[in-house]
């Protein structure tokens, strides 16, 4: 029997290496592994092998015919070591790094900061100026913010390569809003599809230790229990909540409470043709949400963080996406068509939208603002800011801020 190939983990971030003097295929994890590694250019297609399908026959044939030599055996060897040592593979050394990271973390009872120093600063009052410089440059001719505003939507790039969408979102929150309960509808890019994952830790930043309302996570838990999980380990690794919180508690302290909430992909329900809603679980969590929405009304803010869409190369596009030119000139006139059925809030809409040949523009934004908007029906929106980034040389991402009022 042919010794088959390990499989290579399907939840690792790759991209193409920004070093200059080190090209190829970066890949990392950010989830369990502290490793990154770059493969060499020569090596990428190799990667296509590790897919529980292929063997090490096939491996070594491989890199005979890329070096040009018979002799390949410690080139595999060393190939397999180095993807297996940093836990990039499903192997025993991957359950074992999974289990201790998954145990340590469980048995602390607060979410450290998973991003302070790398996207943004770790000093206190180096970020406290940061954010204040970013929600003070207001545009020329801004229009006034709404007296009932009571929930906004807000990309989740690093502050620094988004300030103007970050400024536009929270130079609408005021002074009146710090004792609100603030529910944050993250996108979710590790949890499990169709649920909704909580976490009753306390998230710390530079800024301090912001507690959760654990009533009310309680609360959720229990009446949507076939969809609200506890997903302690994802909340750990998710920056789409942390940014969130970091702005938060720029503008009103550490004491204020949050209700951090991962929306999962809602894409099986894409590919079957549906609405998110035809799964019980996601229904259940829906009627619970807006339920908790009607009871505890100007008690909660509503924070939605995801980005519109992701185009070019690094997203698995064939072609090159440069900002404001060629095709995403078209995306931003599609990107404005689904932000209107937000700012209508219309659930359906939005969906048939992004579900046309499931979504090739690959928004997250979806996620997040259909859950709020089955939630919180009466609530109606304006456009405060919309912009194009640069992801690198041959990608784009676009990300828009609104605000949202009940009707």
């Amino acid at each position: 029997m042919l010794e088959p190939l390990p499989l290579l983990r399907s939840t690792l971030d790759f991209m193409p290496s920004p070093l200059a003097d080190r090209p190829g295929l970066v890949i990392r994890d950010p989830i369990y592994s502290d490793a990154t590694l770059v493969i060499p250019p020569a090596l990428v297609s190799c990667l296509e092998l590790f897919d529980g399908k292929h063997s090490r026959s096939e491996l070594r044939e491989a890199l005979v015919r890329l070096s040009g030599s018979l002799d390949v055996s410690e080139l595999e060897s060393h190939l397999l070591k180095t993807i297996s040592e940093a836990g990039f593979f499903f192997d025993d050394k991957y359950d074992r790094m999974a289990t201790d990271r998954l145990t340590e973390f469980r048995n602390d009872p607060k979410r450290p900061p998973s991003h302070s120093g790398t996207s943004y600063a770790s000093d206190p009052e180096e970020l406290h100026r940061t954010l204040a410089r970013y929600i003070a440059a207001v545009p020329a001719g801004a229009p006034p913010v709404h007296k009932n505003i009571f929930g906004i939507a807000v990309n989740h790039m690093t502050p620094e390569l988004s300030q103007e969408g970050y400024g536009a979102a929270y130079r609408c929150l005021g002074p009146e809003l710090e004792d609100r309960t603030f529910i944050i509808l993250a996108t979710s890019h590790y949890g499990i599809s169709q649920h909704f994952g909580l976490t009753r830790k306390s998230y710390i930043t530079p800024l301090g230790e912001t507690s959760v309302d654990i009533p009310l996570v309680d609360w959720l838990e229990k009446k949507a229990f076939q969809a609200a999980i506890i997903e302690d380990y994802c909340a750990r690794m998710e920056h789409s909540a942390e940014f969130q919180v970091v702005f938060l508690q720029h503008l009103y302290g550490p004491h204020i409470r949050i209700i951090p909430i991962l929306c999962g992909s809602f894409h099986p329900s894409m590919c079957e043709g549906g609405f998110p809603e035809d799964d019980p679980g996601v229904a259940q969590f829906f009627d619970a949400l807006g339920e908790l929405a009607a009871r505890e009304g100007d008690r909660l803010f509503w924070v939605l963080s995801g980005l519109a869409s992701h185009m070019g190369r690094h997203y698995g596009d064939t072609f090159v996406a440069l900002a404001n030119n060629g095709k995403m000139l078209e995306v931003e006139i599609s990107d404005r068509k689904r932000i209107d059925r937000i700012l209508a809030n219309d659930a359906a809409g939005l969906w048939e939208l992004c579900r046309e040949n499931q979504d090739p523009q690959k928004w997250t934004l979806t996620l997040p603002a259909y859950t709020f908007m089955k939630a919180v029906p009466e609530a109606r929106g304006r456009l405060e800011y919309y912009g194009q980034k640069q992801f690198d040389e041959q990608s784009v991402v676009t990300h828009a801020a609104l605000s949202f009022w009940r009707e």
